[in-house]
């Protein structure tokens, strides 16, 4: 049995016209991709839209919900909401290809389209990069800001006077 089977859109059987779907997304969810997360205890819906058309699929995938981050100033826990929405074209070809971000072609053969990868993907990328809690203390800013190494400003490099000097040569041919 599929592990991810129960994030599939079966379209074979549904007429022309768009279909909504959702789905509960928790720590078994992103169990089920076996990475390490950076947060914990996510509560998150994703809402799918599915337009379906002769030829293609449109979809619009919503997710919305919080995660539990740590701060990477302060080491305190906090939620952070996720909010994120991506749209992709779903075309019939002769194998699967994923390699354009807009448009996944699927075999004509296939039935269902499994949207956990896009769940994942779209979750992952909500996460910042920099966690910071909200409410942080102007006294944890100060702190970080006295200890912060200072923007360094780039002089252009000083030119070498043999190439100089070749440069002129070659100016003059």
């Amino acid at each position: 049995m599929d592990k991810f089977r129960n994030y599939e859109i079966a379209f074979s059987g549904l007429k022309n016209g768009k279909h909504q779907f959702s789905f509960e997304i928790d720590k078994k969810f992103f169990q089920l991709f076996e990475t390490e997360q950076e947060f914990t205890d996510p509560k998150i819906v994703a809402d799918v839209v599915m337009e379906k058309h002769t030829t293609f699929l449109e979809l619009w995938i919503k997710t919305t919900g919080t995660v539990n981050l740590v701060c990477d100033i302060t080491n305190k826990n906090f939620d952070h909401p996720i909010e994120n929405e991506i749209e992709v074209l779903v075309n019939f070809g002769e194998e699967f290809d994923d390699s354009n971000v807009d448009v996944i072609t699927i075999p004509r053969t296939d039935y269902a389209f499994n949207v956990s990868q896009l769940i994942y993907e779209d979750v992952m990328l909500s996460i910042p990069m920099k966690k910071v809690t909200p409410d942080i203390s102007d006294e944890d800013l100060k702190v970080l800001e006295r200890f912060s190494p200072e923007e360094e400003i780039e002089e252009e490099p000083k030119s070498d006077p043999r190439w100089e000097a070749l440069k002129k040569l070659k100016d003059k041919n």
